[in-house]
């Protein structure tokens, strides 16, 4: 493929995977879980982003393959833990986007409260994943102008939020009475908050897949790596002191906690951020509809998952059992599950690809190992991959039970299924 992506375009695609539709729900949810120790999560999180986006930059930098974190993985691995590394992106894209779609509902419900119940709910999702699945569905080129064209919806709600919300603290403003009493913190709540906070930083995974279409990639890769990962964490900082300067305590227990927050300083630009919200909501949906069934389309493809995932429409040309399947788990997923709970879970299977992601950075070091052109070398490298994959392990460990064993279930389960599928795939 033609290498023609470079620094400033990948940035930007990193900050458009990273910055996702969550961040219009994401303030009132760390408020309600690390309380007056939110910011210090944050800055936790980060430092440890800090070390996986190390662990990217120089196997990015080594293995500027198609596929991201799945073709460095394999390149130090083989297939086998390459197979479970995609899988762990599939199941962390489908939840996510499960996620999106029910913070879709909810601010819907916020704007038209008649829309709140079971049926209207049900009938919204219905409407939302066929509109995107049609579109998806029909081909790749319709798709990915839609996508291009509303991905400017989600930073212009975002920098009007910062801009107006700043001035008028800056100018005196004092968040509403209320009588919102913080609830005490305990380890399970602060874990949560920790796992909402990842959630928060996850993405880069996603436009990193196509590294084997960046120019000089070997230092491309990185340098965009770096740039959108330190702009993104004080994005969602700046976010979070001025959705809690505008509501205070009233921002736990928000529903759509940036409109609400507007609304203290002007009832219309209040009502514009929920439309904002929405838009930038759908946005995402459709981004991720487009890009993760094509997981399930290749392992199809190649013989590791059942062949009926591999099958492209003979009229639209487009992936569209894999599709239909990744869009109707989705929607199971919104009508069953809320944003908080799925946020989790996409977090413990992203847990696993920076995992695996920086334990090939090291074993590509250590094998010297590098596809094109000088490799960056870290000094800190060894390091940063320690700390990222302790921490991964942590962020799984502080979980449920159930979340925990599920986790494990489908670690299992994926390698079971690659032994199963494997010699198929050599026949």
């Amino acid at each position: 493929m033609r290498r023609g992506v470079g620094t400033w375009a990948l940035a930007a695609s990193i900050v458009n995977g990273v910055v996702g539709g969550g961040i219009f729900t994401l303030p009132k949810s760390m408020a309600a879980s690390a309380g007056p120790y939110t910011l210090l999560v944050y800055l936790g999180c980060a430092l440890v982003m800090g070390a996986v986006v190390i662990c990217f930059a120089e196997s990015g930098s080594r293995v500027p393959t198609s596929g991201g974190a799945y073709g460095t993985v394999e390149a130090a691995f083989g297939r086998r833990w390459a197979f479970l590394c995609g899988i762990y992106i599939w199941l962390a894209s489908v939840l996510a986007c499960g996620g999106i779609a029910a913070a879709f509902c909810d601010g819907i419900a916020t704007l038209t409260p008649a829309l709140a119940g079971p049926g209207p709910r049900i009938a919204m999702l219905l409407a939302m994943f066929g509109g995107i699945a049609t579109v998806n569905l029909l081909g790749v080129g319709l798709a990915a102008r839609i996508i291009a064209s509303g991905t400017v919806i989600k930073l212009i709600p975002l920098g009007l939020f910062l801009i107006v919300g700043g001035f008028a603290i800056l100018s005196g403003h004092r968040p509403p009475a209320t009588d919102v009493v913080a609830q005490p913190l305990d380890l399970l709540t602060l874990g949560a908050a920790v796992q909402l906070a990842l959630f928060a930083f996850c993405g880069m995974e996603t436009p990193l897949a196509a590294s084997g279409e960046v120019a000089d990639p070997a230092r491309t890769v990185p340098k965009a790596t770096m740039l959108a990962m330190v702009f993104v964490p004080f994005l969602y900082i700046a976010i979070q002191l001025v959705a809690q300067g505008l509501l205070g305590p009233a921002l736990a227990g928000s529903a759509e906690p940036l409109a609400d927050a507007m609304a203290t300083v002007s009832p219309t630009l209040g009502i514009v951020l929920l439309f904002g919200a929405a838009l930038s909501r759908l946005v995402w949906i459709g981004s991720d509809i487009f890009g993760a069934p094509r997981v399930l389309f290749a392992f199809g493809r190649d013989g590791l998952l059942p062949a009926v995932f591999g099958r492209v429409h003979p009229t639209w040309q487009t992936p569209h059992v894999a599709i239909l399947f990744h869009t109707g788990l989705a929607f199971f997923l919104a009508v069953t599950g809320t944003f908080e709970g799925l946020a989790i879970l996409s977090t413990l299977a992203t847990a696993g690809i920076y995992f695996l992601a920086c334990a090939a950075a090291l074993s590509l070091r250590r094998r010297g190992i590098a596809v094109s052109g000088q490799p960056l070398a870290f000094r800190l490298l060894t390091p940063a991959a320690w700390m990222g994959m302790v921490a991964m392990i942590v962020l799984v460990v502080i979980g449920k039970t159930s979340d925990i064993v599920g986790f494990v279930a489908v670690t299992v389960g994926s390698l079971a299924l690659f032994a199963v599928m494997r010699p198929k795939r050599a026949a």
